[in-house]
């Protein structure tokens, strides 16, 4: 069952610190009698729905900190005409947008809408257009749009405010899905349209309970504005500040330390068997000594998740923000990747550096693994790390499988721990693929020259981190 249904002003005092919430004055319109289409009985639904609510128009715009950063909020009045969307509604959402580039503040949208208004027809869906283009332009502009999904959140609000955001967290039970309850096909399972499904299809990242919602939106905020970048003038309203500079490109993120014992392996095959030691801190291990808070990114927007093959968020590292991606040991699936790259882009886009953690024996290369694409996500992950602008940093952690890990690896700033290795691929494979017997594996893992300290030499990692991390690292 979803949560309390609340109005837009209860909704902005769940989330925004004790009294900073101030309204922008909603923009100047010419009224036509009962709307662009003449309606009969348009205006009397809006002045009863007014009287009702104690709103004007079906979202509610203002500023406000929440849990001390300060962003522009777009909160739904769902009670009005049912949270739907019409010319009025946009003038304030673009607005808003307009607001929070001029201010360079995150756009937080509390949705709770059943679409777009009828009594306008084409003309109110043509708001969502509108709506895209400043969050397009907000987007440009490097500044996060975190959107929380509230009962309900359907139809064109849910594909522009909702599933455009950067970052998407949702209220338990809330009714999540393109389709409203009244436009579904006769028969359709009705568990498939909750925000619990949109979390478990990659389509939104957490489920939230109302009373923790303003701490883990704040932490979000947090995050994601607290950049390195140089700030810059505002732009005009209808443009995008220009692409950031080198010079505005924060530093590297540290290498983290390593946390095996210290100790380089004798043989190729002696670096394999410690890589897969279940004895080995894992990526979890690794990211918690090296944030003092972090969030997770849940999916990869396209129907899929793979939160057994790699963890992806935004932590605080000495008073940074820095993103990551860690695999986990197993073989990392198509989602993964995916979300992977998602998170390189939108990390590029804020101008916060990446940490990747490779730690997989390969990319996952099952028959469904193929159907769902993965030598299209490899590339993914690949093109967005050549692409970034913002530094990346790698630390590989333990099995380092082809190029199902090198996809990960930012070029010229690896790393690798002692109880690591990189290998073009598994040594087993490669006896396979050379037709050599069992017994010569060993021997080919030292052909292979896989270890770390054989990496370094080569030129494949600049060098081999220790228990206080890499001593020439950034």
């Amino acid at each position: 069952m979803p949560e309390q249904r609340r109005t837009a002003r209860e909704v902005l005092a769940l989330v925004t610190d004790d009294g900073t919430f101030a309204e922008l004055p909603p923009p100047a319109r010419e009224s036509r009698p009962d709307g662009p289409l003449a309606w009969q009985g348009y205006d009397a639904s809006r002045a009863r729905a007014a009287e009702r609510t104690g709103e004007e128009e079906s979202v509610v715009c203002g500023t406000a900190t929440v849990g001390g950063t300060r962003a522009v909020l777009i909160a739904f009045e769902f009670g009005f005409l049912g949270g739907s969307l019409g010319e009025r509604t946009g003038d304030r959402l673009e607005g808003a947008y307009a607001h929070a580039r001029a201010h360079r503040l995150p756009v937080v949208p509390l949705i709770a809408t059943g679409g777009s208004r009828m009594q306008e027809g084409m003309v109110a869906l043509t708001q969502l257009q509108r709506v895209v283009r400043q969050s397009a332009l907000t987007r440009a502009a490097g500044l996060p749009q975190i959107a929380v999904l509230r009962d309900p959140t359907t139809g064109g609000g849910w594909a522009t405010l909702g599933a455009g955001a950067d970052v998407i967290l949702a209220l338990p039970g809330a009714q999540v899905g393109f389709a409203g309850s009244r436009v579904r096909p006769a028969g359709a399972d009705p568990t498939a349209y909750t925000a619990e499904a949109q979390v478990a299809a990659g389509a939104a990242d957490a489920v939230v309970r109302p009373e923790e919602l303003r701490e883990v939106l704040g932490m979000w905020l947090r995050l994601l504005s607290g950049t390195s970048r140089a700030p810059t003038a505002p732009a005009p309203a209808d443009q995008p500040p220009p692409a950031p500079t080198p010079t505005e490109h924060p530093l590297p993120a540290a290498v983290p330390a390593a946390l095996a014992p210290a100790g380089l392996p004798a043989t190729g095959w002696a670096a394999v068997q410690r890589a897969r030691s279940p004895e080995r801190p894992r990526a979890g291990a690794y990211l918690d000594a090296y944030f003092t808070s972090r969030v997770h990114l849940g999916g990869d927007r396209c129907g899929g998740t793979d939160p057994d093959g790699i963890l992806c968020g935004f932590g605080e590292h000495q008073g940074r923000t820095v993103a990551f991606a860690a695999q986990t040991g197993v073989g990392t699936r198509p989602a993964g990747y995916r979300t992977a790259a998602r998170l390189i882009r939108l990390a590029d886009r804020l101008g916060v550096p990446v940490l990747t953690l490779v730690d997989t024996p390969g990319a996952a290369n099952d028959a469904q693994a193929e159907r769902q694409g993965a030598g299209a996500a490899i590339a993914e992950v690949f093109g967005a790390v050549a692409g970034a602008r913002v530094p990346l940093t790698t630390l590989v952690i333990g099995e380092g499988g082809s190029g199902g890990a090198l996809a990960l690896a930012a070029p010229g700033n690896t790393w690798a721990t002692p109880d690591s290795y990189f290998s073009v691929i598994a040594p087993e494979l490669a006896a396979a693929i050379l037709k050599r017997p069992e017994a010569e594996i060993e021997h080919t893992a030292d052909q292979l020259r896989i270890r770390p300290q054989d990496l370094v030499e080569l030129g494949v990692v600049r060098g081999i981190v220790g228990s206080t991390g890499a001593g020439g690292a950034p």
